[in-house]
Parts: structure tokens; C-alpha cells; sequence
């Protein structure tokens, strides 16, 4: 039960923190961190792929309302929910019987750092690219995507790296 609270928590502040501060940084127009993808990188292992797609696809719809996005972090968040399973039984194996939630703990540091880069360049590269809606504007896209994805990817690993075993 303690989870369920501790992840009700964590949507909302990332959503918060996302919609309030966030949301409102484009330096030089290629950079806006996206950190409230921390929550589908940070929900347990074992949990039902359709509670994952579900919860991505609430996350995403959140933001998209406050953002006025029409959808495009609802399908980048749902993407990388179907994803998440995938790319965890690339980076780690988890043993049978555990249901850790992804840390640097539980990974190990290569693993995790692996594993929040990826996420991190497949949700921007799906989102960008949805915003953007064309292949003309290529390279602006994809230097947005870069800048975007480091910025966020050091902030994620910050907030983690605060965290407890």
C-alpha cells in the first residue's frame, strides 16, 4: 500500500513540477527538460504491462492538457511504457520472486545510466519529431532531441541520485 501512495506522490509533484517550472524553459529554443517521464522509469518491474500502458498513457494526457499538445506525450509516454520491459531485460537480469523499482541500487549504476538514456532519446525522439510532423526540419529536430534528452537525463540522474537504498 506504502507504493501506491509513494506513486500517486510522485505523479503528481512531476506534474506539477513539470506544468509549473518546466514547461516554461526553452533556452535558445532547443532545450526543455521533460523529467516527469521519472515516473514510468521509477514504477516497479513487475507491474502488469497493462497497468504501465495505462499509467503512461495517463501521465501523458496530463501534460498534454496542461500543455495544450493534442496527444503527443500521451503516444511518446505510452511508447515508452510498452517499451520499458524490453529495455530492462536488455540492461539487467531480475530475478525471479523480485519486483525492484529501477534505482541505482537495484540495476547497478552502468545498467540504470544505460537505461534512463535510453528511455529518455526514445520518448524525446518520438515527441519532437510528432511536434514537429516533418522530415524538413531534420537536423533542428534532432539537436533539439540531443540538447533536450542530456538535460533531462542529468536531471533524472540527480533526482536519483539523492535516493536511498
Amino acid at each position: 500500500m506504502l507504493i501506491v501512495v509513494q506513486n500517486i506522490i510522485s505523479f503528481i509533484l512531476l506534474v506539477l513540477v513539470q506544468v509549473l517550472a518546466l514547461n516554461n524553459i526553452q533556452f535558445l529554443g532547443y532545450i526543455n527538460p521533460y523529467i516527469y517521464i521519472l515516473f514510468i522509469l521509477s514504477l516497479p518491474v513487475r507491474l502488469p504491462q497493462w497497468v504501465t500502458l495505462l499509467l503512461g498513457f495517463l501521465l501523458g494526457i496530463t501534460i498534454d492538457a496542461f500543455s495544450n499538445t493534442m496527444g503527443t506525450h500521451a503516444f511518446a509516454t505510452v511508447l515508452i511504457a510498452f517499451l520499458r520491459n524490453g529495455i530492462i531485460k536488455l540492461f539487467t537480469s531480475i530475478e525471479e520472486g523480485n519486483n525492484p523499482v529501477p534505482s541505482f541500487y537495484t540495476f547497478g549504476v552502468g545498467a540504470y545510466v544505460k537505461y534512463v538514456i535510453l528511455m529518455t532519446l526514445v520518448h524525446h525522439t518520438t515527441l519532437f519529431f510528432l511536434e514537429a510532423f516533418s522530415f524538413s526540419l531534420f537536423w533542428v529536430v534532432f539537436f533539439k532531441v540531443i540538447l533536450s534528452s542530456i538535460v533531462t537525463i542529468l536531471i533524472i540522474l540527480g533526482i536519483r541520485s539523492f535516493y536511498r537504498k
